[in-house]
């Protein structure tokens, strides 16, 4: 019975863990995982307080999710994090559904900067998130992409401020 318990909990990890199957895309599974992180981040964002409350529990789940199907290491398929911090990089962004979002063309400019702007820092890892990258754990692979999202969300709402 133990290791059917175990097996189960393995099974529920990896399908966290790699972003409800995402993650094993074949080519760029962090850039795919991070697309896929879009639309359902978008349709939180529009509903008032719905992204914040969201990642939270993202945030946990990878942590518990990472140690038991990796082992803490940053495997490709892994893409929890990369969902984590792509929400987090939105929150910058201005809302891009309903009364307050920009016109159509902006807001395609926004959802291109927020996830290019995601990417850029979570492949180059400047300063701090590269640190975080380096620790080989749950808190290492969840962190880069937390700080990464961070300094996204903070530069988008710099840029809101100068347009």
């Amino acid at each position: 019975m133990r290791p059917r318990r175990a097996a189960g909990s393995r099974n529920l990890a990896v399908l966290i863990a790699s972003g409800l199957g995402v993650g094993f895309s074949p080519a760029a599974p962090g850039t795919v995982g991070s697309l896929a992180a879009l639309a359902p981040g978008i349709a939180l964002r529009a509903r008032a307080g719905w992204l914040p409350r969201a990642i939270l529990p993202v945030c946990l789940a990878g942590l518990w999710a990472i140690p038991r199907a990796s082992g803490g290491a940053d495997h490709g398929w892994v893409v929890i994090d990369e969902i984590a911090g792509q929400w987090i990089t939105l929150l910058g962004a201005p809302p891009l559904l309903g009364p307050a979002a920009p016109r159509p063309a902006a807001r395609l400019g926004w959802l291109l900067a927020a996830f290019a702007l995601f990417r850029l820092l979570d492949i180059t890892k400047p300063g701090p998130i590269g640190t975080l990258d380096r620790r080989h754990d749950a808190i290492g692979v969840m962190g880069d992409d937390i700080a990464a999202g961070l300094l996204g969300a903070a530069l988008l709402r710099l840029a809101r401020t100068r347009v």
